[in-house]
This record gives structure tokens, sequence and C-alpha cells, in this order.
């Protein structure tokens, strides 16, 4: 008999049993922040009960499940009827029924409900993020549908709901219902004002019968959608000039039968695979109803386009905390060069680096979330700036922490057991989804110009730090800087929303995180005593300490 071989020693175990939530100390500080402390036992049970759930091996069996099982696309019967259905895998609907219930949707009706609600979409989406879009989209809507107190009665409590029904009914016998969006064209992409699909006026008010193609179209079997159409001057009973207008399309009209909604095919995409995007074609028969007034439908869907963008942000928070995690916790149990990799000084430089990265992230996207809970005007012009900014900046970070922190793990990260490879690919989306860099950059820009309170709002914000730390302030005064130089703005305005990001997120990390966090931060990201990939930070600093706060105790 020959000797056996296969004697498994120095790997990690596997991150799971553990609580998301109560193991991440920036978001279980920021919520604490954030929430009235009359509920905040309430919140951090709430939170508590879904972070269990969420680092259980049953739960990310669900996120493996769902990701290696794409969406499948049925467009007839076996009769040859048209029957445009997408059959998504049980995994996927174990998770969006966990994410409804508890409350993924449900942020415009409660008490410090967008804290909670960003919170549990953090800890929630780090096991599968393609289930997260229909429940974004879902939250998202809710404040385009009150510009029409009607359709808002009728559909904001299903919205809302705490219940999943996947069957397609009429809206009106369902419990709970998804609403998702279909804006981007193939020749217009995030140029919205080029839309080319045709909204024609039928003889009630309100009503109209959609021609055209949607490039994009996420979930396609939500229960509605809201879409951008042009409604031809002229066309109109009330004599409205027309133009852009945002409808409400359901994928089931009130009498029970069908809207034509074909779908075309099903997006090969590079990540998010557990959810389907669409091409869908309305033929001239599909039914909408108008949102808003004719012609202001970029005005009507602006609120859901925050809503989702600030959605980015905390996707991208969630995808960058997963990493990490999983990149402290494969250095702590595995030897090296005579002793574990997490106490090694190159390797805690790495670690510290992406935790930094990460920390600041959450801090930015919960504060984000604090502000939707305001209602306060200056915490409205503070978003009009801080949330594309924040977007813009925090999502394409994701991309390079991944890769690094998939790096961490070596040989082991570059295979599909080790999840790491999922959130590589899921990466790049929030940055993509919902205006790329450039389109953020530029609305930073256009509230720059058009709303000025909006910039007395972020300096206020980042006046709270006044005098802190001197490389804050000096940040700070070279942003200014850059802000009185109007010359070639567009061609700088990367490098200014960047600044804008950075600044406020040292700002944050200064007022509320552990000191040895807000010098590492303030050293590197605004000192400049930082090279040009992580694991350079200066090695004066208190490094372990930074390591150990992002590690997930076991």
């Amino acid at each position: 008999m020959g000797a056996s071989t296969h004697t498994v020693t120095n790997q990690a175990p596997p991150l799971t049993g553990y609580d998301v939530f109560g193991a991440d100390a920036a978001l279980t500080d920021a919520v604490a922040r954030h929430t009235a402390p009359e509920r905040l036992q309430e919140v951090r049970e709430e939170l508590g009960e879904l972070g269990r759930a969420a680092g259980s091996a049953q739960v990310q069996e669900w996120g493996d499940e769902a990701d290696g099982h794409p969406p499948v696309l049925h467009t007839h019967d076996r009769y040859g009827h048209r029957t445009d259905e997408v059959e998504f895998h049980p995994a996927w609907h174990r998770l969006l029924r966990k994410a409804v219930s508890h409350g993924l949707t449900d942020a415009w009706t409660r008490p410090d409900g967008h804290v909670r609600r960003a919170a549990a979409f953090l800890v929630w989406t780090q096991n599968d993020a393609g289930h997260g879009c229909p429940v974004s989209m879902t939250h998202a809507a809710v404040p385009a549908l009150r510009t029409d107190p009607d359709l808002a009665a009728v559909w904001e409590p299903k919205l809302t709901s705490r219940v999943y029904v996947p069957e397609l009914r009429p809206v009106d016998r369902k419990p709970g219902a998804l609403l998702g969006m279909a804006m981007t064209e193939k020749q217009g992409g995030s140029d919205v004002r080029a839309n080319t699909t045709r909204a024609e006026p039928l003889g009630a008010e309100g009503e109209y019968v959609l021609t055209g193609h949607k490039w994009f179209c996420s979930a396609p079997m939500s229960d509605g959608f809201l879409v951008l159409a042009q409604v031809p001057e002229g066309t109109s009973r009330t004599g409205a000039v027309g133009g852009p207008t945002c409808f409400l399309l359901p994928r089931v009209l009130p009498d029970g039968t069908r809207n034509s909604f074909r779908i075309q095919r099903l997006k090969d995409k590079l990540g998010n695979r557990s959810n389907a995007s669409a091409e869908v074609e309305f033929d001239g028969t599909t039914w909408a109803r108008r949102v808003g007034e004719e012609g202001r439908g970029i005005a009507a869907i602006i609120g859901m386009v925050a809503a989702t963008r600030l959605d980015c942000v905390t996707g991208a928070a969630a995808v960058m905390r997963q990493a990490v995690a999983q990149a402290v916790h494969h250095s702590a149990y595995r030897n090296a060069f005579g002793g574990p990799l997490i106490d090694k000084p190159l390797m805690r430089n790495v670690l510290a680096d992406l935790a930094l990265e990460s920390e600041a992230a959450t801090t930015l996207a919960l504060r984000l979330a604090a502000a939707y809970d305001s209602e306060t005007e200056a915490e409205r012009q503070l978003l009009r700036l801080a949330v594309p900014a924040a977007k813009f900046w925090v999502t394409k970070r994701c991309i390079p922490l991944t890769v690094e922190a998939l790096e961490c793990l070596g040989g082991n990260g570059y295979v599909e057991d080790s999840r790491m490879p999922r959130l590589l690919r899921e990466s790049p989306l929030n940055s993509i989804w919902e205006g790329a860099g450039n389109i953020q950059a530029l609305d930073v820009l256009r509230a720059l110009q058009r709303e000025p309170a909006a910039l007395d709002a972020f300096l206020t914000e980042l006046g709270q730090a006044r005098g802190a730390d001197h490389r804050l302030d000096g940040a700070i005064k070279d942003m200014l800087t850059e802000l009185a130089d109007l010359s070639g703005i567009e061609a700088r305005a990367r490098r200014l929303v960047e600044r804008m990001a950075l600044t406020l997120q040292g700002s944050l990390l200064v007022r509320f995180a552990p000191p040895q966090v807000a010098d590492a931060f303030c050293a590197s990201r605004l000192g400049g005593d930082w090279g040009g990939s992580f694991g350079t930070l200066p090695h004066t600093l208190d490094l372990a300490s930074v390591v150990e706060r992002a590690r997930v105790p076991l």
C-alpha cells in the first residue's frame, strides 16, 4: 500500500457560521451613530438576525446555487404561444423572499428606514448581488411613483410589503410586488434624451401605448417597470408639448391578461449572473400609464436614479467588505515563512490598506443613507453633490480592492470554490450601472453650476472636521483651489470629483473612526504618503489595529 500524500494542512477554514453584521465594526458603529437611541436595540436585533442568516452555510449555498444556475428565457410554450417568462433557480427566490421579508424594499415608511435598510442591503448582498438588483429598483421606485398620488396609492403598499410572491398577477391581487426599470436604449446609452421609444396617447387620461426597444431591462419578471418614451409633439389630447415622459408599464393588465412585453434575449454578462438582464420590445400595443407630467420624464425619475446610485455605493461597499473579510480571514489562518501571514509586516500593510478602503466606503454609504432619513433641506442639498461623487469614487475603488484581496489568497483565490472570482466579476458592475464614471462627474459639475446651495451643504459637512487633521485641512484647501479655477473644468472633472469624495470620506473618518483608522487614511489618501498600489502605507502607523478591526472573530 502506497503512502498517503493527501493530508490537508495549512488551509484556512471556511468563513461561515458568523454574524455578517455583528462582525463588521465599521458598519455596526455607523448604525449606532445614525439610529435614534430609542430604536437602536431593535435595529441591532433586526440586523443581527439577518447577519447570522447571511453568514450561515445554508444561505452561502443559496448564493452559490443562484450564481451557478443563471436564469433561462422561455419565449414560447410548447404550442407556440408567446409566454416571455424567465425561469430562476429556487435559490434566487429564497434569497429574494428573505430580502423582502427583512424590509430591503421598505425604507420610506419607517423611522430610520434608510439607515437600517442600507445596512441590511450591505449585509445581505454579500452572498449574492444579483437578486439585489430588483430589490434596489423596487426600493428606488417609490419617490418616482409619488409624483402621481393615484399610482402611489396602488403601488407603494405593494412595493414596501414584506411579502414576496413570484407569480405574475394583476398588482391588486398580490400582497407584494417588485418594480424594475427599462431606460437604456441601444442608440443612446446614458443619453436618455436620445431615446426613440414612442408613446401614443389613448382616449383615457394618462393611458398610452408604447412602441420601441430597450437595450437593458434588469429583472424582467418584475411586476412592472418604469420606462421613458417620447410623446410626439401635438399628439396629446390635452395639447401638451410632448417629449421624454415617464411611464409605468405593468407586466399583467388589470383584467388579468398579459401586457405585450416581448423579451428578445437575455444578456450574457461578466458578473451579476444570477440576475436576468434582458432586451425587451414594445410592439405598439404595449399599455402603460403616464407617471408625472408629459415631457417631464427625466424630472419624474430623478429620485429613482439618486436612490439607485446610492445603492450602487452600498453594493460596492458590500463587495469590498466581503473581499476584505475573506483576505484577512485567510491570512489569519495561513502560515508562511515561519508564522501566520497576518503577522508579516508586508502582508499586514496590504490588509490594512484594504481595510481602510472598505471602512471609508461603508462609513460614507451609511452617512448618505442617514441624510435620506433626515429629509431636511440641508441634507437634501448634501445628497445632490455627495451621491454622484460617492458613486464615482467608491464604485471605482471596488475593482482594484477586489483584485488585491483575491491575490491575498494566492492560487486559492483564483478558483471558483473560494467565491473570490464571483466578487471580482461583480466588482465593475456598480461603476457601470446608473451612469458610469463620466456621467457621475458631469452630474457633479451640473450641480455645482446650477445649485450653489449643494456646495454650501457639502462644505458645511466637511467643515465639521476642520482643525482635527492638518492633512484633511490641506486637502480641502486644494479642492477649493480646484473649484476656483473653472478653465477646462470638464476635462478636469474626474480629478475634482475624486478629491471631493476623498475629503468627504476623510472628514467622516476623522470625526467617527478610531484614531488609527483616521490617521492612516489621512496620511495615505490625503497626505500623499502612499504609493500606486495597495500595501504602500507608511510603516510607522498602527497597522495591526486597523487589520484587527477588519477581522471576523470566529
